[in-house]
């Protein structure tokens, strides 16, 4: 299955039916790559995500921190207990604060409403992971491994 390079280039939505769908441009470096696909196919897309620099236990890893009230002082975002007494160290793999996003995501089944074949430019319905600008690597889903 072949892999084509882009650049995705801004989001933004069509109307159809009555309906707003949020489709995002991406722009493909080989203008030829443009009729190996057609609308309505389903690709997928894969990119490095947007990083967010360090973040908290609550925002990295969604938990809950502690009691509001009861004598709490500043332990609301806390990530409260990471680990037993008689371990006397920190378990490989403990969910702590840290840096969070510039990984590379995948997104499957996104479907294309829109070729333009002079601008060599694909719209594809719904988000795309990583920065305006930033390169994206798109497959065709095959038939057989539609959800996969």
């Amino acid at each position: 299955m072949e892999t084509y390079i882009g650049t995705k280039a801004y989001m933004t939505q069509i109307y159809k039916d009555d309906r707003a769908f949020g489709v995002t441009v991406v722009t493909l470096q080989d203008p030829a790559a443009v009729g190996q696909f057609s609308v309505g196919e389903k690709v997928r897309v894969s990119a490095t995500s947007k990083g967010k620099g360090f973040q908290g236990v609550v925002k990295r890893h969604n938990f809950a921190g502690g009691p509001k009230t009861h004598g709490q002082k500043h332990s609301h975002r806390a990530p409260g207990s990471i680990g037993n007494t008689a371990l006397q160290r920190v378990p490989k793999g403990r969910r702590m604060a840290g840096r969070m996003g510039g990984d590379r995501v995948s997104v499957k089944n996104l479907n294309i409403a829109h070729i333009d074949a002079e601008k060599h430019v694909l719209l594809l319905v719904g988000a795309v992971p990583g920065n305006k600008q930033g390169r994206v690597e798109i497959r065709r889903v095959s038939a057989t491994n539609q959800d996969a």
